[in-house]
């Protein structure tokens, strides 16, 4: 079983990187895009057998304590097989 978690900011913090990228894409001439966020994913495989409700706990206690900093980012994590 295999989980991706994505880790964003949260829409109340400056996203420098975003903005950058926003108005590059403006730039190139893509006019009708009006903001952009980044963010980043991590794939985590899991060993064969893991109970899905119980991988999802461990996911996700493995996001909030290590992958993400809750105080300026958010995450979500879905299962991709």
């Amino acid at each position: 079983m295999k989980a991706r978690v994505y880790v964003s900011f949260k829409p109340t913090v400056l996203d420098p990187q975003g903005q950058t990228i926003r108005g590059a894409l403006n730039g190139l001439g893509h006019a009708s895009v009006a903001d952009v966020r980044q963010g980043k994913f991590f794939d985590i495989q899991l060993k064969a057998g893991a109970a899905r409700e119980e991988a999802l706990r461990e996911v996700q206690q493995i996001a909030r304590d290590v992958l993400a900093n809750p105080v300026i980012e958010d995450y979500h994590v879905e299962f991709l097989d």
